[in-house]
């Protein structure tokens, strides 16, 4: 998620856990612990060799819940040995605070569909329970007015109604997108079987900024399908829009190291392209076709095959004054999707 609803939610826990007499203290812990796990970006950008080592090494062992909870051990007896303060005076609470603190972090981001690492150093695929987008005001939002409300009224009771009013609510609206899902996805699966793709790898998304409207993609023999289903507005059966992915040349690289990581980081869930001679993958879990956000070269043609070069990550479209204004339009297309069942024209090809 964004370092916003990751800050409101360390302050919202430690200040929900700590003694009511250390309530801005907690929140000001909170919010750093918060935001701990994604130093590993900081990282990265002096480490990492290229950019497909950036995406798929962010949230590896800075957010693993087999690390975490050392780390929080660490700082805690820290605290607690050397700092003779808040923490010396109530270690159990605040043992609780720091912990919970940092572990919810990764798990809110596995809420998402960009992939984290809870149990690195083993190697699973990136969890990703895709079920809301990585900003959702209605998810950040009730936090936001809890710390805020916690940190004016301090010690009153008032505050820790707010700190915990502010977490049920939060933490609703990720059941509320879970079983959004499982609606869209039952839907997906029927329609899915109707066209023969039954057993097709598939994965569905929260749109942007919300949990209304859904996208759902399945993998091809020669491509892809994509469909859109409003929880509000859609009746009836899905429909899905096919389009090409150049499966051949993505077979013959799938030993290019670059290759192989990005499929293992995104389950296969790729579009590859072939433009002036390079191999170009697109991850298809983010973004919105055909403009997606993280796009790379690979490889180049060397004869019939494929040789490896340095990753190159190539720009977003909606970067720049021109890829802004598409964005907008974009988002305002999908808003009046949201309440508005689509044309009965989106077959699957």
């Amino acid at each position: 998620m964004d370092s916003l609803s990751q800050i409101v939610l360390g302050g919202a826990i430690a200040a929900a856990i700590a003694p009511a007499g250390h309530r801005r203290a907690a929140l000001l812990a909170g919010a750093a612990l918060g935001t701990l796990p994604d130093l590993d970006a900081l990282v990265l950008a002096f480490t990492a060799t290229d950019p497909v080592a950036v995406m798929t090494e962010h949230r590896s062992y800075s957010h693993s819940l087999l690390v975490l909870p050392w780390v929080a051990a660490l700082i805690w007896w820290g605290f607690k040995r050397f700092g003779k303060g808040r923490v010396a005076e109530s270690p159990v609470r605040w043992f609780w605070a720091i912990l919970l603190a940092l572990v919810t972090h990764p798990v809110l981001d596995a809420f998402t569909v960009y992939g984290t690492q809870l149990w690195w150093p083993f190697t699973p695929p990136p969890t990703m329970w895709s079920s809301v987008f990585i900003i959702d005001p209605l998810y950040t939002v009730w936090l936001l007015l809890a710390c805020i409300v916690a940190w004016f009224a301090r010690a009153r009771p008032l505050a820790q109604r707010a700190l915990v009013a502010g977490l049920v609510l939060s933490t609703g609206y990720l059941g509320w997108s879970l079983l959004a899902k499982h609606q869209v996805e039952r839907e997906a699966d029927r329609a899915l079987a109707a066209m023969g793709l039954g057993n097709a790898p598939r994965f569905s998304v929260a749109t942007p900024f919300n949990t209304v409207l859904w996208q759902v993609v399945a993998m091809t023999p020669s491509g892809y399908v994509i469909g859109e289903r409003s929880v509000i507005a859609d009746k009836g059966p899905m429909t899905f829009r096919g389009y090409p992915s150049n499966v051949q040349a993505l077979r013959q690289a799938a030993d290019i190291p670059a290759v192989a990581r990005l499929n293992w980081f995104n389950r296969g869930f790729m579009r590859a392209q072939v433009v002036d001679g390079q191999l170009q993958l697109s991850d298809l879990r983010m973004g919105l076709e055909p403009d997606y956000t993280f796009t790379f070269a690979v490889a180049k043609q060397q004869g019939e095959g494929w040789e490896a070069i340095t990753p190159q990550q190539l720009r977003p479209a909606y970067e720049g004054d021109e890829g802004r204004e598409r964005a907008k339009r974009r988002f305002g297309t999908l808003w009046q999707r949201m309440w508005h069942q689509a044309p009965a024209d989106g077959v699957a090809r």
